[in-house]
């Protein structure tokens, strides 16, 4: 615990936080990145977004609907980092569903 007149203490706290969470979302991104790079890793990505709901409505006309708006954000935000890390990976993953349904 730092001393809460120690104002020099606090900053370097803050600072080491920001350092800890920057690498933390570094190793996150990278361990996407290699899932999405093998065949296996985008099933399981592509199960885990069909199976939270992305692409369908999560309106269920009842408190039902909160449940699988919950779900779908966690999905849409697993999404979202797909986009921003590696979007060419998910046009192949996309194709790839597309051919396993034939």
């Amino acid at each position: 615990m730092t001393d809460p007149f120690d104002l020099e203490a606090q900053a370097q706290a803050l600072a080491q936080d920001r350092d800890r969470a920057a690498l933390k979302r570094a190793q996150d991104d990278k361990d996407l990145m290699d899932l999405m790079g093998g065949p296996g890793g985008r099933r399981i990505v592509w199960r885990l977004l069909e199976q939270t709901g992305v692409f369908r409505s999560s309106y269920a006309g009842d408190v039902d609907t909160y449940f699988r708006e919950g779900s779908r954000n966690i999905g849409l935000m697993w999404l979202a980092d797909i986009h921003r890390l590696c979007p060419e990976r998910y046009c192949e993953m996309m194709m790839e569903a597309n051919a396993n349904d034939d």
